[in-house]
């Protein structure tokens, strides 16, 4: 398949990759393209800025949660638009380990033979930039850099200082970004707030990617794109008949999902009604629920005041109803949620409590799975992440657990998802890419609506 495409890398985090993407998104449908946009790594929030530039829900490319071909497979499937957009993660070589490229944005772009744009944050240098330019397109054989975008340019004269120390590289400047304080997004303890969160926030990003796209090549970019190799197309999935319902939590405090696990759970048979723990009175009518994570610290009182959601989600996971929770979904669970000197009442399904930190736990994580469980059976491996400040407290000693972690941290004592009755709730997040956890789910649910 010829898909026009192109990866936008940085050198480190916090160079301005997310607001450059959504500006080269915003500059290219004006000229009348459809793009979609992916992100690489684990990360939910970055997706939520580029879907609300692209009208598009953005995808994520990780090697280590969905194996290489699940990452050549979710790309090539969902590039049916006019041009697709990987956004990278942290600085380009920066993936699973310090000793290898694997899962880092070099390694998605090695994947999938794409070209490479590289953003510099040019703030306090001028002539040394080309040496940290360098640095970039050699320290691998073929780094596939065709350009760099100068971010954070002071004025004209330190534009030119930097455009003629990067002149001997041979390699095109494509974008010079002035300092602009107005252009960042802001953030919280993991990174920038979710655009569900506050929804002023998806007509800023649209705004900033507006203000941005003035100072890129735009066109050139295009042309870039347009050049790279083709891909093999990927296998059509016939999806499976509705077997089931599952109900998913979204809302401002639930809103962290790979919409390929959507996607794996409709294919497989299942259709999904959304419901907010916040705002409605019921669950709709299912046969299993999904709640993922997100911020329910944050949104924490909005939670606790509605206390029906909270009693009919505890009487249903007492009486065996099918649940699967990650990170925030777990913490929704437990008695209740200190943050910032406030405790917050939740659901009560857990005789434990969750109390953030000041250390986040940030790890790709594996397993194996020691317990038939909700989404698999017992000796399989998993690989997930997790990425969190919290913790949770007075777990009882006599809990059952699902996973033994021999990479990450997890609940307890390198032991994740917590088991009760029908419930798997995990700080590990999972992609469903290369695994049999929706069918899994769902088997286990038609189980359910048939007892």
């Amino acid at each position: 398949m010829k898909i026009p495409r192109i990866v936008l890398a940085g050198t480190t985090s916090g160079v301005g990759k997310t607001s450059i993407t959504a500006a080269i998104i915003h500059s290219i449908k004006k000229r009348g393209y459809s793009v979609q946009s992916f992100k690489v790594g684990p990360d939910f929030i970055d997706p939520s800025y580029l879907s609300a530039v692209s009208g598009r829900p953005a995808r994520n490319l990780d090697p280590w949660l969905m194996g290489l071909k699940g990452v050549e497979k979710s790309f090539v499937k969902n590039s049916d638009s006019d041009f697709s957009i990987i956004e990278g993660v942290m600085g380009f070589y920066d993936g699973f380990s310090g000793s290898s490229n694997f899962s880092s944005t070099y390694h998605v772009a090695k994947i999938l033979k794409t070209p490479v744009i590289l953003v510099l944050d040019a703030s306090k240098t001028a002539r040394s930039i080309a040496a940290v330019a360098l640095g970039f397109t050699k320290f691998q054989k073929n780094s596939q850099i065709v350009g760099f975008i100068l971010n954070k340019i002071g004025s004209k004269k330190h534009e030119e200082l930097c455009k003629q120390a990067l002149t001997s590289l041979r390699i095109p400047v494509l974008g010079v970004i002035p300092k602009n304080p107005d252009l960042i997004m802001e953030s919280r303890h993991l990174g920038l707030i979710p655009v569900q969160e506050q929804k002023s926030l998806q007509s800023k990003i649209v705004k900033i990617a507006k203000s941005v796209s003035e100072f890129i090549d735009i066109d050139k970019i295009i042309q870039i794109g347009k050049k790279t190799t083709s891909l093999p197309p990927s296998k059509v999935e016939h999806k499976t008949k509705q077997k089931t319902t599952i109900a998913v939590a979204l809302d401002e405090s639930f809103n962290f999902y790979y919409q390929d696990n959507l996607d794996a759970l409709r294919t497989n048979g299942a259709k999904i009604e959304f419901f907010s723990p916040i705002s409605d009175s019921k669950i709709p009518d299912c046969e299993g629920i999904y709640i993922g994570g997100g911020f329910p610290e944050v949104i924490g009182s909005s939670l606790e005041k509605n206390q029906q959601m909270q009693k009919t989600i505890k009487k249903i996971a007492e009486n065996d109803f099918p649940i699967y929770a990650e990170c925030g979904g777990l913490m929704y669970l437990t008695k209740s949620i200190d943050y910032s000197s406030k405790k917050f009442k939740m659901v009560g399904f857990f005789d434990a409590n969750t109390k953030m930190q000041k250390r986040l736990k940030l790890n790709y994580t594996k397993a194996t799975v020691s317990h038939d469980c909700l989404i698999s059976n017992a000796t399989n491996t998993i690989q997930g992440h997790e990425f969190h400040f919290s913790e949770l407290e007075d777990v009882p000693r006599d809990s059952k657990f699902a996973y033994d972690l021999s990479i990450g941290v997890g609940i307890k004592n390198k032991k994740d998802g917590l088991m009760q009755n029908n419930t798997l709730a995990s700080y590990m997040h999972m992609h469903f890419a290369r695994s049999t956890f929706a069918k899994k789910f769902i088997q286990n649910c038609i189980k359910n609506s048939r007892r």
